[in-house]
């Protein structure tokens, strides 16, 4: 089972959804008569928004139905489009940088660092006049240098944006990710830390930011509407809402949340540990380890020869070799294949006109390239093919089998690691 919270479903999940189905009303709002809501109606989306808020530490939550909605709902909500860049890892989900795309800017891909996240200085070198905003990414449940990066956004005046849907319930120094920044996004698929097959959020401490947010997941609409807003809608949205369903079982999901952070912190530190002293072996960096996600563990091997020939050993591939998570292997970035042949937003006249003309290159970010290629995913919660981290243990795994997996990796390392 590809994530933690998958790995978990059980009767918690499926009473809530047979509440929902019982009550007759899939619909987020219901289905009310005048200003009349009928009592059967249990609102689970509007009660996920009041607790992931409150788990996160924030103020304000808009349900959407995936982390690629949320992040193209917190691109428009802060205004961002023709004209504009955003600076986003080389090494992230391809959402990250599509749904820049989509919101008619253009991404500029930087480098990342040890920690597998955004390089600061690579990120501050690539800024430009056009520079709108910074996408964090916080890729497999780490964080990223948040406290450099928001102060390079600050410093220049930047929107400082967190994709966080690969480490729900991370935090750095105490406080949850993806409230640092302006808004923060979420990702609630099978391979996320817990899920409801699929569903996002996009959060803010920001009230206006929380009403824009609002309206373009849901048709343009003000927070919380009852009925259809005629003449009062502040601009064009779309429907990105989530369903009664995702938010009973998400709602189910979230009291889990102990549970799996708690197991796999636990289950990560004892696979370190059992592989620490292999020679050449280094471990990604983790700069707050008490708020790792800890949903995959990355090893470095001393060379990229060396780490193809045990992640063959292993039945998986380097890191380098992830399919839509590494910049190399997206073709369709690379070569801006928009749905019309105009290739806007790379040749709209806004960005154009400001002297933009962005390529990229398989290659373009050498020190990220050298970091993956000798970078192996182990599966400490997530198994996920797109990650190249098929193997490892799942969550529902104890510490045998966390021990017998690291004694595989052990065989299998030390033929090459002298």
């Amino acid at each position: 089972m590809p994530g933690p919270g998958m790995e978990l479903i059980g009767q918690e999940e499926m009473d809530a959804a047979m509440e929902v189905l019982e009550s007759g009303f899939l619909f987020r709002y219901g289905i009310s008569v005048g200003d009349e809501v009928d009592p059967r109606f249990k609102a689970k989306v509007f009660q996920l928004e009041d607790e992931v808020p409150r788990y996160l530490g924030c103020q304000y939550g808009v349900a959407v139905n995936s982390g690629t909605s949320a992040l193209l709902t917190a691109l428009s909500a802060l205004g961002i489009g023709p004209g504009d860049e955003v600076l986003v890892p080389g090494y992230t989900f391809v959402a990250s940088i599509s749904s820049v795309v989509y919101a008619r800017a253009v991404p500029v891909l930087c480098e990342i660092d040890r920690t597998l996240n955004m390089d600061p200085a690579d990120a501050e070198s690539k800024i430009t006049p056009r520079t709108k905003a910074m996408m964090v990414v916080h890729m497999m449940g780490n964080q990223a240098r948040i406290e450099e990066l928001k102060a390079i956004a600050d410093k220049h005046n930047l929107i400082l944006i967190e994709d966080v849907a690969q480490a729900f319930g991370g935090s750095y120094k105490g406080r949850k990710l993806g409230t640092f920044g302006h808004m923060g996004t979420y990702s609630f698929n099978v391979y996320k830390m817990i899920t409801c097959g699929d569903g996002g959020m996009a959060v803010t401490d920001d009230e206006e930011l929380y009403r824009r947010a609002f309206a373009f997941h849901d048709q343009g609409h003000s927070p919380l509407r009852s009925g259809v807003e005629q003449g009062n809608r502040p601009f064009i949205g779309l429907d990105f809402r989530m369903t009664e369903i995702q938010g009973a079982i998400m709602l189910a999901q979230l009291k889990k949340m102990d549970t799996i952070l708690g197991t796999l912190r636990r289950n990560k530190a004892r696979y370190k540990e059992l592989i620490a002293d292999l020679p050449g072996l280094e471990f990604r960096e983790i700069l707050d380890p008490g708020g790792d996600a800890a949903t995959v563990m990355t090893i470095f091997m001393p060379t990229a020869k060396i780490a193809q020939r045990i992640a063959k050993d292993l039945g998986t591939k380097v890191t380098a070799e992830a399919g839509w998570h590494v910049y190399n292997n997206m073709e369709h970035i690379l070569e801006q294949r928009t749905v019309t042949p105009e290739q806007c937003p790379f040749t709209c006249p806004f960005y154009k006109d400001r002297g933009g003309d962005m390529k990229y290159s398989q290659g373009m970010l050498p020190r990220t390239d050298e970091l993956l290629n000798r970078a192996l995913n182990i599966s400490i919660g997530v198994s996920d093919p797109g990650l190249s981290s098929a193997f490892g243990v799942k969550i529902t795994d104890g510490l045998d089998v966390v021990e017998q997996r690291a004694a595989a990796l052990r065989s299998a390392a030390e033929k090459y690691l002298k």
